[in-house]
């Protein structure tokens, strides 16, 4: 019998048949960086910290995302729509990092639900908005005239309606009397918006004032889901004549994707949570491929954060693999479709600040400005591949 030192030595060699087994890929699969990082000592700056120490599961997604972004999105030859979803302006995400992206030329193009858009208005209006608490007595709120956005509390009376009827009051001006997009009907309340921050003394607070300022055309995917949409509702009862048609932001952003190929460039999206945003920015590539009979591959870029699970079903998890079946992502790009299971208000201030910190400024592309060029192009090789005529037999006017 052996003694326990010889049975311990014995234990510690590497055994005949192990040496002996081939395998020619063991190499490749180890090939990742060694996970050793050095303790965190409260000194490290962030984008070190995401570089070092985000290694693994969502963490090491989110740093594979900033990469993403800094590396391949930002190109100048890359047009990048970014979508929001969930309450993200009442949560200052509007403030601390949608703006600070679109005065960088970071985004070209975004997608919000309609509620983003209309919280945002509060802040260019210098109506606050509070940190309360998810445990607080909802009856007695509304007793106080208090609304809350689970720990986001703000008043009834005087921030809502106050609002509320301001819009109001705008939408039923001289320039709203007509049928438009919803790119449109936001680039009017930019305008706005921008004089409002200027009257208050206050400086990049509203995203639809900085994309206003920056050409940078919002859209959202369900006009009436929203207390704008329900005031324009509102106001038509009165014999208003603003009519929202959401073909034209279908048409305006198809011609985006298309317009970014066409130059030679590549398209990119930068998905904050999923629902109706996500859907209507990926379903540009669908439109482009199955309805306009284009031929074309799908999104060369893709970075999600979401809370969403991919096994219900549901949009808002649905996968870049996925996304390949309908055309949405370029398979041969699936390396760079990138998805981090987390909580937009924890993980977008991150990639802003990694973004802003590891890549220069870009020239504004002005979208808002070039959607009549961008349309036209886009329907000129509509009927140039089709063949089609015009419903009432003829000729489309492209020039």
């Amino acid at each position: 019998m052996k003694s326990t030192r010889r049975y311990r030595e014995d234990m510690t060699e590497t055994p005949d048949w192990l040496l002996k087994k081939k395998c020619p890929r063991k190499d490749q699969y180890l090939s990742g960086t060694r996970i050793q990082p050095k303790g965190i000592t409260g000194k490290t700056k962030l984008t070190d910290l995401v570089d070092e120490t985000f290694l693994a599961y969502n963490s090491a997604r989110l740093k594979e995302g900033c990469h993403l972004l800094v590396g391949k999105m930002l190109e100048p030859d890359v047009t990048v729509g970014m979508s929001l979803a969930g309450a993200l302006t009442p949560a200052g995400l509007g403030c601390s990092c949608v703006i600070p992206l679109i005065k960088a030329g970071f985004v070209d193009w975004i997608v919000a639900t309609g509620a983003n858009l209309y919280h945002d208005l509060h802040f260019a209006l210098n109506y606050p908005v509070h940190v309360g608490r998810h445990t607080l007595d909802d009856t007695d709120l509304r007793k106080n005239d208090i609304v809350r956005i689970y720990d986001v509390l703000l008043g009834y009376s005087d921030c809502l309606m106050a609002t509320d009827e301001i819009l109001r009051n705008i939408l039923v001006s001289p320039e709203f009397q007509k049928e438009m997009g919803t790119s449109e009907l936001h680039y009017l309340l930019g305008r706005y918006a921008a004089e409002w921050e200027r009257k208050n003394g206050l400086k990049d607070v509203s995203v639809l004032a900085a994309a206003y300022r920056c050409g940078v055309p919002c859209y959202t995917s369900s006009p009436g889901d929203s207390t704008i949409g329900m005031n324009v509702a509102g106001v038509e009862l009165r014999g208003n004549k603003l009519r929202i048609n959401p073909s034209i932001d279908v048409n305006e952003t198809t011609s985006y994707v298309l317009a970014a190929k066409r130059s030679g460039g590549k398209s990119a999206v930068l998905l904050m949570g999923g629902g109706s945003p996500k859907n209507f920015m990926l379903q540009t590539e669908p439109q482009i491929q199955e309805v306009l009979r284009i031929k074309e591959v799908g999104q060369d870029y893709f970075l999600q954060i979401t809370d969403a699970r991919p096994d219900t079903g549901g949009l808002s998890g649905a996968t870049p693999q996925e996304a390949v079946s309908w055309g949405k992502i370029d398979p041969n790009h699936l390396p760079d479709a990138i998805v981090c299971y987390t909580d937009t208000t924890l993980a977008l201030p991150i990639v802003t600040h990694y973004a802003l910190a590891k890549h220069k400024p870009r020239k504004l592309k002005r979208l808002y400005d070039q959607r009549p060029a961008t349309v036209k192009a886009l329907v000129k090789e509509y009927f140039a591949h089709t063949g089609l005529k015009m419903i009432d037999g003829s000729e489309p006017a492209l020039d």
